[in-house]
């Protein structure tokens, strides 16, 4: 659950930040960046939960690289007026990327990746 709050908060505010930089990443309207890094929240923390264990850091985090690369570039362009191209959506996920790597390293290194087995 600490990783999805993370999420729902990291990854809007990456895709506003790459907004803000990146002239090959446009949204039009607030809404876009928030809506898609939710699907991203939501993605990332079911990759993390089937995936992130001791030992898969950096596959995890590629992983999850290749994921936002896919989210970003196909469904910001199915929102009018937004326009990311394969080269901003590359940028924006390197962003969201950095963000993953520190945050799987926190959650392997405070145990928050031990599935509960009821």
């Amino acid at each position: 659950m600490t990783s999805f709050i993370m999420k729902i908060i990291i990854c809007p505010l990456g895709l506003m930040l790459s907004d803000w930089l990146f002239a090959s990443v446009e949204y039009t309207t607030l809404t876009q960046p928030i809506v898609i890094g939710l699907i991203l929240a939501v993605v990332g923390t079911m990759m993390e939960f089937l995936f992130l264990r001791r030992g898969t850091v950096w596959i995890s985090t590629f992983m999850d690289f290749v994921a936002t690369l896919a989210i970003v570039y196909f469904v910001s362009n199915l929102y009018e007026g937004a326009v990311v191209t394969f080269w901003g959506a590359i940028l924006a996920s390197l962003i969201l990327g950095v963000t993953e790597y520190f945050t799987h390293r926190w959650l392997v290194a405070n145990d928050k990746t031990r599935k509960s087995h009821a």
